[in-house]
């Protein structure tokens, strides 16, 4: 077996056993751990095992692991760790929070990924930590209208059951499962009018993600709808079927688009790099002199390609060692010249035949 599939392997084991202590704990030894939710907690562990599986092997491919060894090196670097927490604080804003960078594709672009965004972190926020038995709510001793909201089995808050935020927490679902309808609509409304989109899309990687998270919401909407002001009627074939949709989606996480979720982070590192690379002196052209790249992104992209089995070490009257010493323009130039010379080269033999 592969070293890196090794890696990979313990990594995603661990990750399944931490869960499975954080169960215990949280749950209170299961105490407070709802047994009819059981298969949501099995496919969680299923996803987590292969979120965590694929991850580790990504980090390992030789480009992300450089990008993710130096994206921490260049961050926690005391030299410009204030300006980085700094900068950390803004992204998170503008990148995370508001998806600023998909409002510059368009605003209907930005609309749909920001309601399915938020949609489905309000739901996971309030879903898993049900699930695991993490949160649960107890009536107060001979208060009947009160609810105490248990946290890892430790009270916190007491709510009447008839307050706005009370309402408000009980119906989480409800609100992320409307954010979440707002922005699939949006989404298909995309790649229906489209004409770019709809030619590039893919059943699997386009259609099927939006389809699962659309099914999700509905399902859980007609739950609510069944024991709310249809007296349960059909309540247990909804249940069912919202259970199944839940299930397939989790086990189906690591595997499909979703799983770029918890690839997306890494791009803060890749923008901490780029920062910290254009603030250092460039690198100096081998041939003209003249700087073209930051310094640490040629060393890291030559080693990167030795690593990949790239060889493209010369040697050059300019005394460069390898190409990506060359700045891009000298690059043409030398491929000119060089086919300059094979061709002057072809026409005296021609003429001396």
């Amino acid at each position: 077996m592969r070293k890196e599939i090794v890696k990979a392997t313990t990594a995603g084991v661990l990750a399944t056993l931490l869960l499975g202590a954080l169960v215990l704990i949280g749950s209170r030894r299961l105490q407070n751990f709802d047994a009819a939710l059981v298969a949501y907690t099995f496919a969680t562990v299923f996803a987590v095992f292969g979120v965590v599986y694929r991850y580790a092997m990504w980090i390992q491919r030789p480009p992300t692991a450089v990008y993710f060894r130096r994206g921490w090196q260049v961050f926690l670097n005391p030299k410009w760790l204030g300006r980085n927490t700094i900068e950390l604080s803004k992204r998170l804003v503008s990148g995370f929070a508001l998806n600023a960078f998909i409002w510059r594709r368009g605003k209907a672009r930005w609309g749909a990924h920001w309601l399915i965004m938020w949609g489905c972190l309000i739901a996971a926020a309030i879903t898993f930590p049900l699930v695991f038995g993490w949160i649960h709510f107890e009536a107060p001793l001979n208060e009947f209208d009160k609810y105490t909201i248990f946290v890892f089995g430790f009270p916190t808050i007491t709510l009447p059951v008839d307050s706005f935020l009370a309402f408000m927490i009980f119906h989480g679902l409800i609100w992320s499962s409307f954010l979440v309808i707002a922005g699939v609509m949006l989404a298909f409304r995309r790649r229906m009018r489209d004409h770019g989109a709809a030619a590039l899309q893919q059943f699997g990687e386009d259609i099927l993600p939006l389809l699962l998270l659309f099914a999700i919401s509905i399902t859980g909407l007609a739950i609510w709808a069944s024991y709310k002001f249809m007296g349960g009627y059909a309540f247990t074939f909804l249940s069912v079927t919202h259970a199944a949709t839940v299930i397939f989606t989790l086990l189906w996480l690591p595997f499909g688009k979703f799983f770029h979720i918890f690839q997306r982070p890494a791009q803060l590192g890749v923008a901490f790099y780029k920062d910290v690379g254009e603030s250092m002196p460039p690198a100096k052209c081998a041939r003209c002199g003249e700087g073209y790249a930051p310094q640490m992104q040629v060393d890291d992209l030559i080693e990167v390609q030795r690593r990949l089995g790239y060889t493209y070490e010369m040697e050059s009257e300019s005394g460069a060692d390898h190409y990506q010493r060359i700045c891009p323009r000298c690059r043409r130039s030398m491929l000119a010249l060089a086919q300059g010379s094979l061709w002057y080269q072809a026409r005296e033999h021609e003429s001396v035949v």
